[in-house]
Order: structure tokens, then sequence, then C-alpha cells
């Protein structure tokens, strides 16, 4: 069929602004980021030592000082990072339009969020469990001391699917309200609307260090899940997933050789240790890899810390909530906290 040179030229220009739109729409993450100069960062709404603006809206956790590190690497400016509240439901969807960079928000890694959600989950930060939290008056010892109760728990998480499933394969009976965010969970439970919270450990201990009587609240002893909790980021762009599961690799390297915010400089003049010096970029080569600048992890190192410091100001015993290291020490001293070699 013979096609006019009006058709032609019509035919051209669409398939070059096709081509230009793909072109536009292949613009990685790290270039969005640089061409900003900030990081969007998906949090929760609020959850104390993890993710939580204070009185001034000055951010701090555990998740967010990840947040930070991804900025430090990139931007050599830890406060380079927009916080983006989250709740459970919502999170996802802000990840995969991109209106968020990448995804810290105690938010754990399973099959399903991994492959059929589009995501690719960068290093745990925090190995936790699902529990529950009852009133020491209930005298409440045990899970199948639950019964009949009623458990809050927020909508959209791993821990409603947890629930039902633990109630359905040990046949107990439980009625569930389930909530958008932790804070109607968190205070339907302390007005009396139901039994039991069921969340994190770690989010439980978060809220009852919160109350002016935590001493009246049971957290019990048995978990009934795992929650690797590490930040996330949507499938397809592999230099940006690098980025975001180095950084948090650079902190555990760091805590793993001694190398704190304090000692960082003067290690970096003086130490002879091969690996410590392709990690603070005295020996080149790591940062090109990533396609940030060489002293990326010193700057991780020196502007938020290493995995250690961060735990402790934040969860540990520095910290309101004073969390052991348990199985979040690291791998020298039997936990799971290990770093592939920075070379």
């Amino acid at each position: 069929m013979f096609k006019s040179p009006i058709h032609l030229i019509s035919t051209c220009l669409v398939s070059a602004l096709f081509a230009f739109g793909q072109n536009a729409s292949a613009e990685s993450i790290l270039e969005k980021v640089k061409k900003r100069k900030m990081v969007n960062c998906g949090t929760t709404m609020g959850v104390a030592g993890f993710s939580a603006p204070d009185s001034k809206g000055n951010w701090s956790g555990i998740e967010v000082d990840v947040c930070r590190a991804v900025a430090a690497a990139v931007l050599g400016d830890p406060k380079k990072v927009k916080f983006v509240p989250l709740s459970g439901q919502a999170r996802f969807t802000a990840l995969q339009s991109g209106e968020v960079d990448l995804l810290s928000r105690v938010t754990t890694w399973t099959l399903t969020r991994d492959t059929s959600l589009g995501l690719n989950f960068g290093p745990t930060v925090f190995y936790d469990g699902q529990g529950f939290m009852v009133r020491k008056k209930d005298k409440v010892k045990k899970i199948k001391d639950l019964n009949g109760a009623t458990i809050c728990t927020q909508q959209g998480t791993t821990s409603e699917l947890n629930l039902a499933d633990y109630f359905r394969a040990n046949r107990i009976k439980m009625k569930t309200v389930v909530f958008e965010s932790n804070d109607e969970v968190t205070q339907a439970f302390f007005k009396g609307r139901c039994d039991a919270f069921t969340n994190d450990t770690s989010g439980l201990v978060a809220e009852r260090s919160k109350t002016k009587n935590p001493e009246d609240y049971i957290i019990l002893e048995k978990v009934i899940s795992k929650e690797p909790l590490g930040p996330a980021v949507v499938h397809g762009d592999d230099q940006w997933f690098d980025i975001v599961k180095w950084s948090v690799f650079a902190m555990i390297s760091a805590e793993e050789y001694g190398i704190t915010s304090k000692n960082v400089d003067e290690v970096k003049k003086k130490s002879k240790v091969p690996n410590v010096k392709r990690l603070l970029g005295v020996t080149p080569g790591n940062g090109k890899s990533l396609g940030v600048s060489e002293d990326w992890a010193y700057n991780i190192i020196k502007m938020v810390g290493n995995y250690g410091e961060v735990f402790e100001r934040n969860i540990g015993k520095e910290s309101p909530l004073k969390l052991e290291r348990g199985i979040n020490a690291l791998w020298t001293k039997g936990g799971l906290m290990y770093a592939p070699p920075i070379r």
C-alpha cells in the first residue's frame, strides 16, 4: 500500500516522540537524585527507634540513618533526605510510582514482595519477630491464653497475615481489629478496645516505652514469625540497588574493622590494611564501580556512623528502648550481621 509523504513524516514524528519518551523515562534513579540533590525516602508514620519525627520535625531512627547513609554516599551530605511518611498500605505504591527512591520503613523481606510486587530488598538492618503485648492485669502468660480475645493490628502488614495464619494453625479463636496506621492501633490498645496488640517485637517495645507506666504492659516471650527488616527499592535499576545495599554493608564492615565516626580520620591516615584502605577510598576503585565518589563509605562512617553506633543510639543501650544486640550482633560475636568483602 502506497504511503504519502505526510503519512511517512507523521510516522517518523511519532517514532521520534516515542523514542524521546523512552529515553526520558530511562533516566536512572541516581541521575534523578543527583539532579534534585535530595534522596526521597519512604518512612513510617512514627515508630520510635526506627523512624519517627520529634516535635520540631527532626527525624531519627535506625532506618532513618539508612536513608542518611545513602545520601552521604551519593551526595556527600546525610541531611539531603526528604522523609515521606507512608502507611502500611501506601508504602509499596509510593515506591513503585517513583514518589520515593527507597523504602526504609520496618518492611519485612518476603518472597511475594520480592517478586510480584517488583521490589529488591537490601541487607537486613534488624532481625525481628512478631510478638504480642497485653495488659499485666489480664494475667495472660502465653498466646493460647488469648483464645477468644480481640487483637489489634495494622492493615496491609505481614503482622495481619501472620496473626491469621498462626491462630488458624493452632485452632485458637480470636477477633481481629485492623487499622490503617500504627498510631491508630496503639491508641486502640491503650484505650482498651482490644485485649492484645500484635506487631514486630521491637515495635511493641517502642510503643510501651512511650507510656507513663510501662510496667503495666507485658510482651509475651514467644514470637510467631521471622521479620527481617531492611530497605527496599524497585526492580530495574541495578546501580541504585547496588548503592543502597553497599551503603548498609559499609556500616557493617566499619564496625567489624573497629572504624567509628570518631576514629575514621585517624584510621584513614594510618591504616595499612588493604581492605580498610579500599573501604575508606585510600585505594580507589570502589566508588567508580558504584558510580559515586571514592570517599562514599568514608562519608557514611564519618557523618552517620558504623552499624554499631547507629544501633546503640537509636534502639540500643543509649536509647529509651535499650534493646540488646542479640542476633543483630556482628557474625564475629554470635550474631547475623555480616557484610561481603568490599573489594
